[in-house]
């Protein structure tokens, strides 16, 4: 394992958590730490699909992941598309074909965006839960959603390409290692397109892998990404994404005390 004074780190994270998909996230929470044990971030969505219901078991289990040092980050609020009709063939297919119907924050409004994020931080809130980043769904955000974001008082968000500061630092390229598990073909095709992504982002500050709960159905995905997790971390520190953002705000970001910033 590399040490703390190492600076290329490695988020994982898992995708779309929410009763629902838990018996999933469970499948691969549990091939994750059959590899290593190393802090996550998952991505809650409250209201996933319109389903607000309070769940007594499932604030127990995402408590526990709390305690075990996870991050728990804010994946929107229903994870579904309600926006106005896309005005062009390019938003057409980003909105409704790609991502299925569900990039929440791609269209909206500020107003609308900023009312569903405050509704995310209540309900972290009224669980006693720390909130510190935002990831919208399927990586979609429009203007609206920035604008919204960026006075949340939230320290970081995360898009497909790169790793934000909501506050005072330029962002950090850090493209996603992702799968498609749409089918056979396309699941195929991004384990090749992930191993070559992460060949060329070896020595870049930060590689992100991202999980979402579908690819537990396809033991060949599961095989793949627990052997890409073990070769990163032969030479990155694992970090959840709130710990790397300080990390860089502290150690990189921000020049130290009496030197100059160029």
């Amino acid at each position: 394992m590399p040490s703390a004074e190492f600076q290329g780190h490695l988020c994982v994270s898992i995708h779309d958590v929410a009763p629902a998909t838990w018996e999933l996230c469970e499948r691969l929470l549990a091939a994750v730490s059959a590899v290593a044990n190393v802090p996550l971030t998952l991505l809650v969505v409250p209201a996933y699909h319109g389903d607000s219901r309070d769940l007594p078991w499932y604030d127990r289990e995402l408590a526990c992941r709390l305690a075990l040092g996870d991050e728990l980050a804010l994946h929107g609020y229903v994870h579904l598309d309600q926006g106005p009709p896309p005005r062009s063939l390019r938003q057409r297919y980003a909105r409704h074909i790609y991502t299925k119907g569900e990039g929440e924050f791609a269209a909206l409004t500020e107003q609308e965006a900023a009312r569903r994020l405050a509704l995310g931080r209540q309900w972290f809130a009224c669980r006693g839960w720390p909130l510190q980043g935002f990831v919208p769904p399927a990586w979609l955000l429009g203007e609206g959603g920035w604008r919204a974001l960026r006075a949340s008082g939230l320290l970081y968000a995360t898009t497909w390409r790169h790793f934000h500061f909501l506050q005072d630092a330029a962002p950090v390229e850090a493209p996603s290692l992702v799968y498609s598990s749409r089918n056979a073909w396309g699941r195929a095709l991004s384990r090749q397109a992930v191993s070559w992504a992460g060949i060329g982002q070896r020595n870049a500050p930060l590689a992100r892998l991202s999980l979402h709960p579908r690819d537990a159905l396809d033991a060949r995905t599961v095989r793949h990404f627990q052997r890409l997790l073990e070769s990163l971390l032969a030479y990155r520190l694992p970090a959840t994404k709130a710990a790397f953002a300080c990390y860089w705000l502290d150690r990189v970001a921000r020049p130290a005390v009496g030197e100059i910033a160029i």
